[in-house]
C-alpha cells in the first residue's frame, strides 16, 4: 500500500490540475445530482420489535387515525378571563376551530366549540379545557410520517403567527409535527470551531498556506460528503440530523488528517527533498497511518448496525461516508494542493519561515515534561486514574431518554405550548400514553382494560375508548400524572405492561401494547443498554487485534482499550453531570435539565473510539520505533512523547474547537454529542496520552513489547509508518533550496 501511496501522491504533486480538476468534476455531479434528485431527510423512529412499535404498526395496519403523528394548538385569554363567562373568547375560539380544520392534510381536531357548548363540566371532562376555564388546547391529528413533509409543518406555523396577531387569545403551538419537522436553528457555532482551527494551525505552521490546505480540504471534502447523503437517502432513510453530526465528525478529522500529512511533509521538505518526493513519502508514511485510523472510524461506527435501531444504522452510515471521503481527500486531493503550493507553504506567513512551528524548544518542552513524568510514574498513574474514575462517577446515575418541548427556551411557540399545557391540565398531558389493543376475537376486553388503566396511580385520566370493530382494534389514550421526563412516567409505563394488563387480558386473546412518543424512547433506551455492552466488547475486541498487529505487543493494546474506556468514561461523566444535574447549563445555552439521548452513548463510543485510535497509533508508532532502533523503553517513551506531543496537542485543540463550536448551536442532541466528544477528546490527548500513557509504559517497562513467540510468527506484519520498501529519496540541489529549508529542524 506505501508504494501505491508513493506513486499517486507524487503524481498529484507533479500533475495537480489533473487531480482537483477530476475531484471538482467529481464534486459537481454529486452535488448537481444532489439538488436534483436527492432524497428528503426522514426522522423515523422506528424500531422492529419493540413494544411501542408494535403499537404503532398495530394501529397503521387498521388505518387508525392514531397511527399518525399530532400536535397540538394551545389558547388562552391574554386578559386572563374565562372561557366559562366570555362570549367573545368562545367566538374566537369558533374561528380559530375552523381554520385550524381547514389546514391541508389534517385528519380531525378537538371540537373545543361544542364542548364549550355543552357546559363548563361537560368541556372539562372531555380534557379539552382546563378545569378553570383560562386554558384550551385543541389536540390535531395528522396521518403518518410517510404522508407529511416539513411543508405540513409551515402550513400550521405560518397560520399560528397570522391568527396570533390579531387575537385576543394568546395562542401557542407544538407536538409530533414539530419534534419531526422543525429544522435546528443555526446558531454560527460551526463558524466560530472554524475559526479556532484556523488560528490554531496558523499557530502550529507559521503559515497561511500551510493553514489554509487542512482547512480547505476539509471544507472541500465536507460539502461532497454532505451533499451525497441526500443520495445515500435513496437507499436508507438517513435522519434530519445525520448532517449535522456528519458535519461535525468529518470537519474534526478531515482536519486532524491532513494537518497529519502536512506536517509530515514539512519534515521532509526540511531535509531537502524536492517537493514531488516530499509530497509522495508523505502520502505513503503520514497518509498510510490516516487510511489505518481513518478505516478504523468507518469499521467503528459501521458497528453501530449490531444496536439493531435503524435509525442510529442509517446516521452512523452516512457520518461513516463523511469520514471516508475524508480520508480519500487526504491521500489524494492533499497530495495536489501540496504540489501545487510547493516551496511556497512557507513563504507566506509571520516571522522567520516556519519559526513557531520549527522551534526546537517545543521538542525539548516535551522531552523534559516526558523525563518528569518518567521520574514519578506510580504518583502519575494513580492520581490520574483517580481523577478519571471521579470524572465518570456520575455516569452511575445515567438517565437514558429523549429531551421534549419543556427543555426548549422560552422563545420558541413549542415551550410555551408545553408549560401552558402543564399548567391547565398537568404535566402528563405533554406526554399521552397511546395503548393499542387487538380486539379482533374479543371487543368485550376494552371497557375492563380501560378501567383498569384509570385505576392505576401513576394515571391521570382515561378518554373514553374508541374502538374500531371492523379493522378489530381499540385506541385507549391515557394521560399520565408526570411529566415526560419523570422518571415515575416510565415506572408506569413498565407497570402498565407487567401488573395492570396482564391480570385484564390472561383470559382473553385481546393483546395490548403501549405506545406515544414517551414510551417510545424509553423502550430505545432499554434496548441500547442490553446492547451496549456487547458493542463496547466488540469494539474493544476490535481494538485490541489492530494494536496487536501493528506494535507486535500484549500489553500495549490491552493497556490501550483499558485507557479508551476511562477517557470514554469521564465523557459520559460529564454529559451527566451537566445535562442531568444542570452543572453549568446556562452557560451552554439551556434552561432546564434534560435526559442523555438514548442512543448517544452507543453513538459517541463508536466515534471516540476511532478518534482515539488516531492519537494512539501518532505516539506510540514514534515509541516503538524510537525503541526498535535503541531497546531503550524509558528513552524511547520520552523520545516518543518529544517527537509526537506538539501534533497531537495541535490536532485534539482542533478537534476539541470543532466540537465546542457545535454545542452553541439549537438543538440539544447536538449540544450532547458536541461538549461529549470535545470532552473525551481533551482527556484522551492531554490527560491519558500525556501522562498516563507515558507513566504506565514506565512502570511495564520492556514487558510493554512482549509477544509470545509463536504468535509473533502466526501475525501478519503491518509497517505503519510504511517507509519500508520506498526507493531513496530524491534530494533538491542544495544550490536550489532556500537557506530555511537548509536549517529547518524536523517537525515531529
Amino acid at each position: 500500500m506505501s508504494q501505491a501511496l508513493y506513486r499517486f501522491g507524487k503524481f498529484a504533486a507533479s500533475r495537480p490540475w489533473v487531480v482537483i480538476g477530476t475531484w471538482v468534476l467529481v464534486s459537481l455531479v454529486v452535488i448537481g445530482s444532489s439538488v436534483t434528485f436527492g432524497a428528503d431527510y426522514e426522522d423515523s423512529f422506528a424500531v422492529p420489535g419493540l413494544d411501542s412499535q408494535d403499537a404503532v404498526d398495530l394501529l397503521t395496519k387498521a388505518q387508525s387515525d392514531s397511527a399518525g403523528l399530532t400536535s397540538h394548538v394551545v389558547v388562552t385569554p391574554k386578559d386572563g378571563t374565562s372561557f366559562f363567562s366570555s362570549p367573545e373568547a368562545v367566538a374566537e375560539i369558533a374561528e380559530i376551530q375552523t381554520e385550524l380544520a381547514a389546514l391541508p392534510k389534517l385528519l380531525n381536531v378537538s371540537d373545543i366549540t361544542g364542548a364549550l357548548a355543552a357546559g363548563p363540566e361537560v368541556a372539562v371532562q372531555s380534557g379539552v379545557v382546563s378545569p378553570d376555564g383560562t386554558i384550551a388546547s385543541f389536540r390535531l391529528q395528522y396521518p403518518v410520517t410517510e404522508e407529511l413533509n416539513p411543508e405540513d409543518l409551515e402550513n400550521l406555523k405560518e397560520w399560528r403567527v397570522e391568527a396570533a396577531e390579531s387575537s385576543p387569545l394568546q395562542i401557542e403551538a407544538g407536538g409530533e409535527l414539530f419534534f419531526t419537522f422543525e429544522e435546528p436553528q443555526t446558531s454560527g457555532g460551526e463558524m466560530i470551531g472554524l475559526i479556532a482551527a484556523v488560528i490554531i494551525l496558523l499557530v502550529a505552521f507559521g503559515s497561511f498556506i500551510a493553514m489554509g490546505l487542512p482547512i480547505g480540504m476539509a471544507l472541500f471534502g465536507l460539502a461532497l460528503g454532505i451533499s451525497s447523503m441526500s443520495l445515500v437517502g435513496h437507499l436508507i432513510d438517513v435522519p434530519s440530523w445525520a448532517p449535522k453530526m456528519g458535519s461535525m465528525v468529518g470537519l474534526g478529522v478531515g482536519i486532524d488528517y491532513a494537518l497529519f500529512i502536512v506536517t509530515r511533509h514539512r519534515e521532509f521538505l526540511g531535509r531537502g527533498m524536492t517537493v514531488q518526493e516530499s509530497v509522495g513519502r508523505a502520502a505513503a508514511t503520514a497518509g498510510q497511518a490516516v487510511i489505518f485510523a481513518g478505516g478504523t472510524v468507518v469499521v467503528a461506527i459501521l458497528g453501530l448496525a449490531v444496536a439493531g435501531i435503524p435509525f442510529v444504522t442509517a446516521a452512523g452510515i452516512s457520518t461513516s461516508l463523511i469520514v471516508l471521503i475524508m480520508v480519500t481527500a487526504s491521500i489524494t486531493l492533499l497530495p495536489a494542493f501540496l504540489g501545487l503550493a510547493g516551496h511556497r507553504i512557507d513563504k507566506v506567513g509571520f516571522g522567520k519561515r516556519a519559526k513557531a512551528s520549527a522551534s526546537s524548544e517545543v521538542g525539548q518542552g516535551w522531552r523534559r515534561w516526558g523525563t518528569h513524568v518518567s521520574k514519578h510514574p506510580w504518583a502519575y498513574a494513580l492520581g490520574v486514574t483517580g481523577f478519571l474514575l471521579f470524572l465518570s462517577s456520575p455516569l452511575l446515575g445515567l438517565q437514558l431518554g429523549f429531551p421534549d418541548e419543556g427543555t426548549l427556551p422560552d422563545s420558541r411557540t413549542e415551550r410555551r405550548a408545553y408549560d401552558l399545557n402543564a399548567e391547565g391540565f398537568g404535566p402528563g398531558i405533554n406526554g399521552p400514553l397511546v395503548i393499542a389493543v387487538n380486539v379482533a376475537e374479543d371487543a368485550s376486553i376494552v371497557e375492563p382494560l380501560a378501567a383498569a388503566i384509570a385505576g392505576d396511580s401513576g394515571i391521570a385520566a382515561v378518554v373514553p375508548p374508541q374502538v374500531d370493530l371492523d379493522a378489530g382494534v381499540a385506541t385507549i389514550l391515557a394521560f399520565p400524572s408526570t411529566s415526560p421526563q419523570d422518571s415515575e412516567t416510565l415506572d408506569t409505563i413498565k407497570r402498565l405492561r407487567a401488573e395492570v394488563f396482564p391480570p385484564v387480558l390472561d383470559a382473553s386473546p385481546a393483546v395490548a401494547h403501549v405506545g406515544g412518543g414517551t414510551p417510545s424512547f424509553a423502550d430505545i433506551g432499554d434496548k441500547v443498554a442490553d446492547r451496549l455492552p456487547y458493542f463496547i466488547g466488540a469494539v474493544i475486541l476490535l481494538s485490541f487485534l489492530l494494536l496487536m498487529l501493528v506494535f507486535r505487543s500484549i500489553l500495549v493494546p490491552l493497556k490501550a482499550a483499558l485507557l479508551n474506556l476511562l477517557s470514554i468514561g469521564a465523557a459520559y461523566g460529564v454529559l451527566v453531570a451537566v445535562f442531568q444535574w444542570g452543572w453549568g447549563l446556562n452557560l451552554i445555552g439551556l434552561e432546564a435539565t434534560v435526559p442523555i439521548v438514548s442512543f448517544l452513548p452507543m453513538f459517541m463510543f463508536a466515534i471516540l473510539f476511532g478518534l482515539s485510535m488516531d492519537y494512539e497509533v501518532f505516539l506510540l508508532s514514534r515509541v516503538r520505533e524510537e525503541y526498535l532502533l535503541t531497546g531503550d523503553n524509558d528513552a524511547s517513551v520520552i523520545r516518543g512523547l518529544a517527537g509526537t506531543g506538539r501534533v497531537i496537542t495541535s490536532a485534539a485543540l482542533i478537534m476539541i474547537s470543532v466540537f465546542l463550536g457545535f454545542v452553541l448551536g439549537d438543538d440539544s442532541v447536538i449540544k450532547m454529542m458536541g461538549l461529549g466528544l470535545a470532552t473525551a477528546i481533551f482527556v484522551d490527548a492531554t490527560i491519558v496520552r500525556m501522562v498516563l500513557v507515558p507513566a504506565t509504559m514506565k512502570l511495564m517497562g520492556d514487558a510493554n513489547w512482549w509477544l509470545p513467540g509463536w504468535l509473533d510468527k502466526l501475525l501478519p506484519t503491518i509497517d505503519i509508518e510504511g517507509e519500508a520498501g520506498l526507493p531513496p529519496a530524491e534530494y533538491e540541489p542544495k544550490a536550489a533550496l532556500p537557506a530555511a529549508a537548509e536549517k529547518e529542524p524536523a517537525l515531529v
